[in-house]
């Protein structure tokens, strides 16, 4: 993986962060940490600068995100019901559960949208239900460009930092990545199996 992305850095600069940050939102496999992380070791070589890095970085970030807002806006808050209905046992919710997440994004949108961008996986998964609730364009485009120039930038200045020390920290950081994968699919499995719908 790490040698995928350093090759699609060498070969598209700026524009390969840009699309390995927006790809890394699609596809959440793809890990930030490792791609800002070498970028960040590309400033430490004079092969970049920061502030192109972070914003074409955090460019890519939001374009991810608003791949996921779109689809959510395309199929709407009350169009998810049936899906709900039929298929809740799997996702652990019924419709109650959802209209109070509806009810609560619409109050605090802003916030959540801004704070889940620091967050593994939620920071891609929050985009749906943003665009379900119909959160504004510019709202959510703002809040999303805004949290993750903050996390990028802090995953470019650990790249520059660690620079030659950063592949062998990329050691520890994959099976880590493997493990929490393993954690979180196991505490799903077994929600699955012991959630139960209230009356």
């Amino acid at each position: 993986m790490t040698d995928f992305i350093v090759d699609a850095i060498a070969w598209g600069g700026y524009l390969g962060i840009f699309l390995l940050m927006a790809l890394e939102n699609i596809i959440p496999p793809i890990p930030s940490e490792v791609i800002m992380g070498l970028g960040g070791m590309a400033v430490a070589r004079g092969q970049m600068a920061l502030v192109p890095l972070i914003l074409w970085g955090s460019a890519g970030t939001t374009a991810g995100n608003y791949a996921w807002y779109a689809l959510g806006r395309q199929v709407g808050y009350q169009r998810f019901r049936p899906f709900i209905e039929r298929h809740g046992r799997w996702l652990t919710m019924q419709w109650s559960d959802v209209e109070r997440l509806h009810s609560f994004f619409v109050k605090r949108g802003n916030w959540v949208i801004f704070v889940f961008r620091f967050m593994p996986a939620f920071r891609t998964l929050v985009s749906l239900p943003a665009g379900m609730t119909r959160m504004g364009i510019v709202r959510f485009l703002l809040w999303t460009f805004v949290g993750s120039i903050i996390w990028n930038s802090l995953l470019a200045l650990a790249g520059e930092y660690l620079d030659e020390n950063f592949h062998a920290i990329d050691r520890y950081v994959g099976p880590a990545a493997i493990a929490l994968t393993v954690a979180m699919l196991g505490g799903y499995a077994y929600r699955v199996a012991t959630w139960r719908p209230r009356d």
